[in-house]
């Protein structure tokens, strides 16, 4: 990791992209305020890696379903055991 201020970076852009091909570039901006420079990786090749398959969004709807409605049936029947409770 390279640390530069934001007048080298200025001065010398060109070497420093070079160098975020390979590491970070910290840029310090006064005291306060610090920056990174950091190659950004190709986009379609990382929303690729991060994908699912249609079969992986088809199970995790399915368990979804399955979840809420073992919840809604667990609370049907809480429900119904409470009326019979105060009926008797």
């Amino acid at each position: 990791m390279v640390v530069i201020s934001s007048a080298e970076l200025r001065s010398n852009m060109k070497k420093y992209l070079d160098i975020a091909k390979r590491e970070q570039v910290l840029i310090q901006r006064g005291k306060n305020e610090t920056f990174v420079l950091t190659m950004q990786k190709d986009p379609i090749k990382y929303d690729l890696e991060r994908a699912i398959t249609v079969d992986e969004v088809i199970a995790k709807v399915r368990e979804g379903l399955t979840e809420m409605f073992e919840r809604k049936e667990t609370i049907s029947r809480r429900e119904d055991e409470g009326a019979v409770s105060s009926r008797g």
